[in-house]
């Protein structure tokens, strides 16, 4: 599904992905409001969402829609370095994507978030989480205690190393880490990847670096 409140940018995105076989557009809408409607009549798999958008924007959107709903959201933004690009990751996104992509890398996002991992271009979320996570309160730590070795894992996973990296740095098995990484999401009850990173940092698991 694409929600954009430019129709020429919805055609053109809907026109792209149509065009894949193993894709399939069911809807689109113009404004969060509208998209929270469609989404509940037509259930995507993946919604590629605008943020600034008339009616409701898309962070309300999308905190709306996974209330209640597994679609899984990515942020739709020109600039990557963006408030609303972080606040869209807070509110359950998977991950972000720049609005002149190729057609090759928004196929690409579409399939990777739709399998279920996160779409994260370690360098620019980073940066973009460590940026506007230094304005926020540190959060409380949550009931369920990491154990050291996740806390380790969450600390990596959080500075953009792939399950590999993660699996190298630490000298553990690579399936070892992947179990590492789904029993903190189920701990901190976090749908991916991509709040893992803004929770590592919020939380104060990882300290954001020096200004930019």
């Amino acid at each position: 599904m694409v929600v954009d409140d430019q129709e020429i940018v919805r055609a053109g995105f809907s026109a792209l992905l149509g065009a894949q076989e193993d894709l399939e557009i069911v809807g689109e809408a113009g404004d969060g409001a509208e998209a929270i409607d469609v989404a509940q009549r037509t259930s995507p798999d993946v919604i590629l969402m605008d943020v600034r958008m008339p009616v409701l924007d898309g962070i309300a959107a999308t905190r709306e829609i996974l209330k209640t709903t597994e679609t899984r959201v990515i942020v739709l933004t020109t600039f990557d370095l963006d408030e609303y690009v972080y606040d869209a990751l807070r509110a359950g996104a998977s991950g972000f994507l720049l609005k002149h992509a190729s057609p090759g890398e928004l196929a690409n996002a579409v399939r990777v978030v739709a399998a279920g991992d996160a779409l994260l271009a370690p360098s620019i979320t980073r940066r973009l989480v460590e940026d506007f996570a230094k304005a926020r309160p540190v959060l409380p730590v949550p009931d369920a205690q990491l154990t050291p070795r996740e806390t380790d894992v969450l600390r990596l996973l959080a500075k953009g190393r792939s399950n590999r990296e993660i699996a190298t740095d630490l000298v553990l098995a690579e399936q070892t880490v992947k179990s590492h990484v789904s029993r903190i999401l189920t701990k901190l009850d976090l749908r991916d990847r991509a709040q893992a990173v803004v929770y590592a940092y919020e939380a104060g698991v990882v300290a954001p670096g020096p200004q930019h």
